[in-house]
């Protein structure tokens, strides 16, 4: 019994095939229990009046019927968080390419001023951030304080006035642009400076070679930063949620998407239709992503295509 034991363990220990499953059974297990489990969960849940305390109760498909013609917030938080990504993305990757394009230089401190710009990402979604973010755009902020010193005297709340808001939300998203700069940076590197000499050489002014030359080699990682920032920009909530105290005003000019899902499922107790709010972003995210990637084919360019 001994010696068939060693035999059996023998054979497992040199069978390739047993080594590798027993390495990837963690991740394996992991991706079952913490990922795939709830996701399929959450699914059912869409379907159902869920509120945590009872057990769910089929509704078909009432809650997402609901969402489309019975809850005004739900448009309301739309309109919202297409003009937070609309107005955040693009000025992110715009300073994101300038302040790389600078930093492409051959300074002895290059190295300093990229880690003082990367910092911003690596707190900028935390809650004391935001908080102070509050308080630079409060009545009594710092932005008031600065104006008035150049003669504009303004008591204005910006976190509070309707119309400005949520533009104080996009600015403090474009603030955190150190890691879009950072690929950045890595691409410009990548280029060859004989295309830029060459285009010298044939008279090409400074403007002419960034169109003609950098943003041709740039193209596969903007449409990368590109992808990244648009699904960053859905998920945002922190900052709407701290800066509005969780309500999304005033006026509900900064009630993201994704803050009132979480008022749903957290506030209300909603879980059910919280999961099929959860869905409807998943597939608005999943098909803008589709479709930057259709378009990639008209405006990216590859150095070498395959057959």
């Amino acid at each position: 019994m001994l010696s068939l034991g060693v035999d059996v363990m023998k054979k497992l220990r040199d069978n390739e095939h047993i080594t590798g499953y027993i390495f990837t059974a963690p991740f394996v297990l992991g991706f079952l229990i913490f990922t795939l489990y709830p996701v399929l969960s959450s699914l059912y849940y869409s379907f159902t009046d869920y509120n945590l305390m009872e057990a769910p109760r089929w509704l078909g498909f009432d809650n997402y019927q609901r969402m489309f013609m019975d809850d005004e917030k739900v448009a309301k938080s739309f309109q919202v968080t297409f003009t937070y990504v609309l107005g955040s993305v693009p000025l992110r990757l715009i300073f994101a390419l300038f302040v790389a394009m600078v930093l492409n230089t051959a300074t002895r401190a290059v190295g300093l001023y990229r880690s003082a710009f990367y910092l911003p990402s690596l707190i900028g979604g935390s809650v004391a951030v935001s908080i102070m973010w509050q308080q630079i755009f409060g009545d009594q902020g710092l932005v008031n304080s600065f104006l008035t010193l150049i003669g504009i005297p303004s008591s204005t709340s910006w976190i509070g006035n309707p119309s400005t808001a949520l533009w104080t939300l996009i600015a403090l998203s474009t603030w955190q642009f150190g890691s879009s700069m950072i690929i950045f940076l890595a691409g410009l590197k990548n280029i060859p400076k004989d295309y830029y000499e060459a285009a010298s050489v044939d008279g090409a002014n400074a403007v002419r070679r960034f169109f003609h030359i950098t943003l041709p080699m740039l193209s596969p990682i903007i449409l990368f930063n590109l992808t990244l920032q648009t699904i960053s920009a859905f998920m945002t909530f922190t900052p709407a949620y701290i800066i509005s105290r969780g309500e999304g005003g005033p006026l509900d000019q900064t009630l993201l998407y994704s803050l009132y899902l979480y008022r749903k499922a957290f506030s209300h107790f909603e879980m059910g239709y919280a999961s099929a709010l959860a869905w409807i972003m998943l597939l608005i995210v999943g098909a803008l992503t589709l479709l930057i990637f259709k378009s990639s084919t008209r405006w990216v360019h590859y150095e070498t295509k395959g057959d």
